[in-house]
């Protein structure tokens, strides 16, 4: 443990910076073994600054500092002070030209910060403090400046030389070296610095903005990689012209670049005209990439497109404020996605990944508002909550507002704050202005933690033909936010009655601003059934005590595709959590209900060849083990993947017949595209095949050896080998374990698929088996695509294992997180999250959680990003809210 917990930034104490910096020039001389950064800076007085500051701090960390000079003049030992983290300059002129130039090494930065090597190749990952990495700076999101860079290398070894905006000069140097300058004309933060040095293939393409304007579109990845890139070329042309369309916004520079890394610590950085891309999140081709890793990449190119308005030409005034960029970025990514597939398949999988994991985030030790007032280390707060919750509360905001008037707000906070740093505030302010609404009690959802639930009960007047709902708020408690100190927030609550035929009326939006408020719907002179919170329209738990005849009906007629889901799955999971409690004969009972439902709608299926064969495969889907244990009190993980199981297997008995008809009729087709229609196909193909290889009948097992031996595309070839390696037919999954292998052993962003497979696997041994594959002699452990692939996954994916009896599941995880603390403390900490709900576990799992944690936290020399998880994770640190 530490001596000291290292300090707490609060947002309270937030202060505009005593000096600005308007311009910024760099040169890097890139060099092996070392690199030298000059750095020159035009520095001036904040107005807004306080006036009695006379020293500048500038961050630095890891520099080695060879010349310091102000105004051309070099500075004495008395006039500035070094320490580990940062340069003191006594006595600062009010405007002055300030050049250092430093000495740093990338190749041994293994934590991916700040400037680095990945492969043969130089990169840059700045965001959120990495620049001080680089060159003594303001390291902070308000400072906004111009950059002009210049990037010196041996040109043989680095023929490709990017930075930040449009290359405005080239030329050769001395002793084969050669340099290109680029120059960004808009002011950005220094977390948006971009740069990258290597021998890189690359493909081009054109865009013609609306305006008329031409802009050179380029992706860079190694020589061998240059094949698959296609795929995010094609979405990039597509979000740049949904961006036009549906906000109106026009990219700003001659030229936009994509690279593709093999080593990143996120997905994909937004740095303004060079995005870095972690590798995975950019090539694709059918024979290597699943549909979800083409639906990924779509995303992420479209998100980190997107961010050149929604992040970089207006940006975060602070690191609080860091959902204002973030949260509706991925709002808009969400929209894009749905507009390129199947809006209610997505808008499904979004919330199902927000309840299974921002909702456990809610509940947990780590539990933070969308705008945190408190941080240790501010690479620990890129979560779930600041990116999903935050898209889900400007969604609220454009379903109350509605499309026309968001959009106007919109148009008015691009218009009013380009090249500026500013808050959510501002952000909701420009919306208020547009719409003429008052949002103050609104903004709860950003200061208040915690998931709100929503308790409805309906009654029925027979006489006077009405029926009334009542709606009532409970606000949780959360880590320094008790229930009774928070105040109601705004709830938007979208419903439909459905009569007894499954016809709807009675649409609405309620929003509930009280504790408790009552709605009152005319002409009901029986019982309706109500659909609540369609489309999952705000971010709570709806409670409500539903019969299982009333979501068999929702199940079979509800128009709203996430809601029909919805009742598929609260259908199944009242049968689950019989099963968990076991209650065998209200197991049994709710199980027909359910099986009924999912065969009367695979059997309509069959007659009708559905436009969106992916929904059919979510209606058939049942609850994942994450979306079990987020509703227990006390998660006992052993009975849920029981339980599943139970339900899995009496599909596969009960409707045999049908799944073997569906599977003929969703037979894959050649040759493979990624299209709606062709994935949801895929998708329903694989979910009958991996059902009934349940059965225990070889003739399944041949037919899914089969697929994964003449499959034409990673999707159906992924999908046969794990229901193989899943199942208990050893021998062929032996087979097609060793032919994977031997096929796609030189290339690693496969590899990383075959890893998976195996470390989610409820086999025995897997645990033995992932220590296996961490020892092979190929295994990079310091890349974080290769360790997710699976520390990750074991930890987060494989209950049944993760979690065993004997504890050394959690034992493994603790290993692994101190061994790669030393090295990459930001994956480190990330890997943790797999024993934030440690005390909602049954014990004695709780108790052997908990004793890893502490193992973690007595640990000597932790870094802050682990030390401020750990620490949080047992309750030990002052309190966020």
């Amino acid at each position: 443990m530490r001596d000291h917990q290292p300090k707490i930034i609060h947002r309270k104490d937030y202060r505009p910076p005593d000096w600005l910096i308007p311009t910024v020039d760099l040169r890097f001389d890139l060099h092996e073994g070392e690199t030298f950064v000059t750095a020159t800076l035009q520095l001036q007085r904040n107005p807004a600054g306080s006036p009695r500051e006379k020293h500048l701090r500038l961050d630095g960390v890891g520099l080695e500092l060879l010349e310091l000079s102000v105004n051309g003049m070099a500075l004495e030992k008395d006039e500035y002070r070094l320490q580990p983290q940062c340069l003191w300059l006594r006595n600062a002129p009010d405007r002055f030209e300030l050049r250092t130039r430093v000495r740093i090494h990338p190749e041994r930065n293994k934590a991916l910060e700040g400037l680095y090597r990945s492969g043969s190749m130089f990169c840059t990952q700045c965001e959120a403090e990495g620049f001080r990495h680089i060159t003594y700076f303001l390291d902070r999101p308000d400072i906004l400046s111009s950059y002009r860079t210049t990037v010196s290398a041996d040109a043989a070894r680095y023929p490709v030389l990017l930075s930040n905006g449009n290359d405005v000069a080239r030329g050769e140097g001395g002793d084969g070296r050669h340099w290109v300058t680029w120059e960004n004309p808009f002011p950005m933060p220094c977390y948006l610095f971009a740069l990258v040095a290597g021998d890189l293939a690359r493909i081009d393409d054109r865009f013609v903005t609306c305006s008329g304007r031409a802009v050179s579109l380029r992706i860079f990845t190694e020589h061998e990689n240059i094949g698959r890139c296609d795929h995010a070329m094609d979405s990039l042309k597509r979000a740049m012209r949904w961006d036009e369309e549906v906000y109106g916004r026009e990219y700003d520079l001659d030229i936009f670049m994509i690279v593709a890394v093999n080593d990143f610590n996120m997905g994909a950085m937004e740095n303004k005209g060079l995005n870095i891309f972690n590798a995975s999140c950019v090539l694709a081709s059918p024979e290597t990439a699943t549909d979800a890793a083409f639906e990924r990449i779509e995303s992420i190119v479209a998100h980190e497109y997107f961010h050149n308005w929604s992040g970089n030409r207006v940006t975060c005034r602070d690191w609080f404020q860091l959902s204002l960029k973030e949260g509706f970025t991925v709002f808009r990514d969400q929209c894009f996605s749905a507009d390129m597939g199947s809006a209610a398949v997505k808008r499904i999988a979004d919330v199902s990944y927000l309840r299974t994991a921002q909702f456990a985030e809610d509940r947990g030790p780590l539990a933070h508002p969308v705008r945190p007032d408190s941080y240790m280390e501010i690479s620990n707060f890129y979560t779930l909550t600041v990116y999903e919750k935050g898209a889900e509360v400007v969604r609220m905001l454009h379903a109350m507002l509605g499309a026309e008037d968001f959009r106007r707000g919109t148009d008015l906070y691009f218009e009013r704050h380009d090249g500026q740093a500013v808050t959510c505030d501002d952000f909701v302010r420009a919306l208020e202005d547009v719409s003429g609404r008052d949002l103050r009690q609104f903004r709860r959802w950003y200061s208040q933690s915690g998931t709100p639930v929503v308790h409805v009960e309906l009654s029925h007047d027979a006489v006077g033909a009405t029926c009334t709902l009542t709606l009532r708020q409970e606000l949780p408690d959360s880590p320094g936010q008790p229930a009774d100190e928070k105040q109601p927030q705004v709830i938007p609550v979208a419903v439909a009655l459905l009569d007894a035929r499954g016809a709807e009326r009675g649409h609405a939006v309620l929003e509930l601003t009280k504790r408790t408020q009552s709605w009152r719907f005319p002409g009901w002179p029986e019982p309706p059934v109500p659909s609540l919170l369609r489309g999952f329209s705000a971010p709570v738990r709806l409670e409500f005590d539903y019969t299982r005849a009333q979501l068999a009906l929702l199940m079979a007629h509800d128009s709203d595709g996430f809601s029909r889901w919805e009742a598929g799955q609260r259908l199944a999971l009242q049968a689950l959590q019989r099963a968990i409690d076991d209650d065998e004969a209200g197991f049994l009972a709710g199980l027909d209900y359910w099986l009924d439902g999912a065969g009367a709608t695979l059997a309509q299926a069959l007659g009708d060849q559905p436009d969106d064969p992916a929904m059919l495969a979510r209606l058939l889907s049942v609850p994942s083990a994450a979306a079990l244990a987020d509703a227990q009190e006390v998660i006992r993980p052993e009975r849920i993947v029981a339980a599943r199981e139970r339900m899995l297997d009496a599909f596969a008995q009960r409707h045999a017949g049908l799944l073997e008809s569906c599977l003929a009729g969703y037979a894959p087709s050649a040759p493979y595209r990624f299209t709606p229609e062709q994935t949801g196909r895929r998708a329903l193909h694989n979910t009958c095949l991996d059902l009934l290889c349940r059965l225990g009948d070889e003739r399944h097992a041949a037919r899914a050896l089969a697929q994964f031996r003449q499959a034409d595309n990673m999707t159906d070839r992924l999908a046969a080998l794990q229901t193989l390696v899943h199942s208990h037919w050893e021998q062929p999954a032996g087979a097609a374990l060793a032919q994977f292998q031997d096929q796609w052993r030189h290339d690693p962003l496969v590899m990383d698929l075959w890893r998976s497979v195996q470390a989610s696997s409820p086999r025995p041994g897997t645990l033995q088996r992932v220590r296996e594959l961490l020892a092979e002699p190929g295994f990079d452990r310091l890349n974080p695509n290769r360790l997710r692939s699976l520390v990750g996954v074991f930890c987060n994916q494989n209950p049944r294992h993760f979690h065993a009896a004997d504890g050394s599941g959690y034992g493994f995880l603790a290993e692994q997180v101190l061994q790669l603390d030393a090295e990459n403390p930001q994956v480190a900490a990330r890997l943790l999250g797999a024993l934030a709900s440690w005390e909602r576990h049954e014990d004695p799992l709780r108790g052997q959680m908990q004793e890893q944690l502490e193992r973690i936290a007595a640990t000597p020399g932790l870094s802050r990003d682990v030390f401020d998880i750990v620490t949080r994770t047992l309750g030990r640190q002052e309190a966020d809210g």
